[in-house]
């Protein structure tokens, strides 16, 4: 089942996640549970980001309802409130609905024509299609 912000209780729909919170939430999901010291020698230093910016974006996805934490031997420990599947499908399902009016095929033709498919990626794509025409089938 993949999640939109809405079916994630807590987590605030209408605070939409920046560039940067997407991609400090991504690494917190494939390295956490981790602290802010470690997240900032991990994740901040190697791109210029001090501490304290670390710590300001890890509370703002707290807040939002995407990490939560917990003390671990008096320091946070932030862990993903959902897994990075989960994330990304909702976040392309609010892009789909928010930018293109529900509709997926100017999606898929970018996809057609952008040319940067792979074959594995197309074969992923044509198990999905047969995969939603079966269940198709099943209903009718």
């Amino acid at each position: 089942m993949s999640y939109t912000q809405k079916q994630i209780a807590g987590v605030d729909e209408h605070q939409p996640l920046g560039d940067q919170q997407l991609d400090v939430l991504r690494f917190v999901n494939e390295n956490g549970p981790i602290t802010v010291g470690e997240m900032a020698k991990a994740y901040g230093t190697p791109r210029g980001l001090a501490r304290t910016t670390i710590l300001t974006v890890m509370e703002r996805l707290r807040t939002k309802g995407y990490l939560s934490r917990r003390k671990v031997e008096g320091v946070f420990q932030y862990s993903p409130r959902i897994d990075q599947d989960d994330l990304l499908k909702g976040l392309v399902g609010e892009f789909v609905q928010r930018s293109l009016g529900g509709s997926l095929a100017p999606f898929v033709t970018y996809l057609a024509d952008s040319g940067k498919l792979s074959v594995r990626e197309v074969s992923e794509l044509r198990r999905m299609v047969e995969s939603l025409e079966a269940q198709e089938a099943k209903q009718a």
